[in-house]
């Protein structure tokens, strides 16, 4: 069967990746030469020849972020059923955008979006849609609160407003959100920095002056964004504390969980999250910590009949609407009524069908493999005498040591093959920052990198002595 052979070629490609080169070795030229030498696009060729070439650039020339010892962003090992999946639906093609022409997919997407609802603690009524990633459920969390807060914005725009709306955040939140405040018109400068607490959390007083100072000002706040898992350091801001906040002062609650979100299906972590059921509208990506393949973003909002609003659309060239009552089983609707996307890929079903694979238990424990070994990564580097900077029960360590010079030694690691890790400067302090983003990462693989990390370190500080 096609989906057997696949299971079984992703199985053996899994195998070599983790014990082959972590980093390619490759210039922009030679990529290019290859591709101007083979692919002139004036003849057919034969569709196995250029399958097996593909693959073969893609072995040579890509960071294997699939590879155990890959620490860097949140690109993670993915699972054989996703693969199926993504097969799947690239087979049948179907097209999401209306009920009608994808029922089953659409009632698979709805089934699996409900399942995690109920983990965020959303109520029943609330409404998700998969997004492309992260950045457009996001888009889709501040089109939504503006829509929620202002009623006259839809039709007439940010100027018809009696002053400036304004969304408040730490400058550790996602920096996509800059990109949001400009292309909706909103500006860069509505985005009101708030400060942060010795552990990067956001500083919930300072927020309330903040609101406070800005509305006598004649400002317009209307949504706070809280972290969920940063990117840089794994932040879980107070959500209890800013929800309450929110709730009080009437403005819209968005919880970040892009990557962290994750840990509401395991028993053991979700209690870090303790608040996201406050929030009026949440992101989430299973492209990260549910190890799907990319993308597969989520959006979750408690306000359905807003983001009816805010993506209205009436159209006469597509099948009718199913109606029906709120609560009756039989209630449908047209994600393109729904959500940013109009054509939309068949995206969710490579959750579903890992879910369905592993079970909630299984999924569960791929999640806490992963925050233990980034436990054993800390406690190791700790006991090796490197000091860890940030503070997060998510598998994401930020380190550094005196004599350390982070981009050198973390291209030393690449050259080496040791592992890849990336740079990120926390409270103004260069650091190594390494994420477990692999459920196939062992504590062998973490004994390897420490003991490489402490071998490259030494060896530098030797150099440095004997220059000196």
């Amino acid at each position: 069967m096609l989906i057997g052979r696949i299971r079984d070629e992703f199985v053996k490609l899994e195998f070599e990746i983790a014990h082959g080169p972590l980093v390619p070795h490759v210039t922009a030229a030679e990529i290019r030469a290859h591709l101007g030498s083979h692919y002139a696009f004036k003849q057919n060729m034969p569709l196995e020849e250029v399958t097996a070439d593909v693959e073969a650039m893609l072995r040579k020339w890509q960071v294997q972020v699939t590879h155990p010892r890959y620490f860097g962003l949140y690109n993670p090992s993915v699972t054989a059923a996703g693969v199926v999946a993504e097969t799947l639906v690239a087979m049948f093609n179907p097209q999401l955008a209306n009920w009608r022409t994808s029922p089953a997919a659409n009632e698979i997407e709805r089934h699996t979006l409900g399942w995690l609802a109920v983990k965020f603690g959303l109520p029943q009524a609330s409404i998700a849609t998969f997004t492309s990633g992260g950045m457009e459920a996001n888009l889709s969390a501040v089109v939504v609160a503006l829509t929620h807060a202002f009623p006259e914005y839809g039709e007439n725009g940010l100027r018809s407003l009696k002053g400036e709306p304004a969304i408040y955040l730490t400058e550790e939140a996602h920096h996509g959100f800059n990109k949001i405040a400009h292309m909706i018109g909103l500006g860069r400068r509505n985005l009101r920095v708030i400060g942060t607490d010795s552990g990067l959390k956001m500083n919930v007083e300072e927020l309330k002056r903040r609101v406070d100072e800005d509305r006598r000002a004649g400002w317009l706040p209307c949504m706070v964004v809280g972290n969920a898992g940063t990117t840089a350091a794994g932040v879980v801001d107070p959500l209890p504390a800013i929800g309450a906040f929110c709730n009080d002062a009437g403005l819209w609650f968005h919880a970040d969980a892009a990557w962290g979100g994750a840990a509401v299906v395991s028993p053991a972590l979700r209690h870090h999250l303790a608040g996201i059921e406050l929030a009026d509208s949440i992101t989430c990506d299973a492209h990260k910590w549910l190890s799907v393949p990319m993308g597969a973003g989520m959006f979750f909002c408690r306000h359905r009949e807003s983001v009816a609003q805010a993506f209205r659309s009436d159209i006469t060239y597509m099948p009718g609407k199913t109606t029906g009552q709120l609560g009756d089983a039989a209630v449908t609707f047209d994600p393109l009524t729904h959500s940013a996307q109009w054509s939309r890929r068949f995206i969710g079903l490579k959750l579903f069908m890992t879910l369905a694979e592993r079970g909630e238990a299984g999924y569960a424990e791929m999640i806490e493999h992963q925050a233990r070994m980034g436990d054993l990564l800390r406690d190791q580097l700790m006991a090796s005498g490197w000091r860890i900077v940030n503070s997060t029960p998510l598998p994401v360590i930020c380190f550094t040591r005196d004599g350390l010079a982070p981009t050198s030694l973390l291209a030393e690691m690449r050259d080496k093959k040791i592992a890849w890790m990336s740079e990120a400067n926390i409270a103004g302090t260069p650091v190594i920052r390494a994420c477990i983003t692999s459920f196939r990462t062992t504590e062998q693989d973490i004994e390897f990198v420490v003991n490489g990390l402490n071998e490259l370190f030494a060896e530098g500080m030797h150099r440095k002595t004997a220059l000196s």
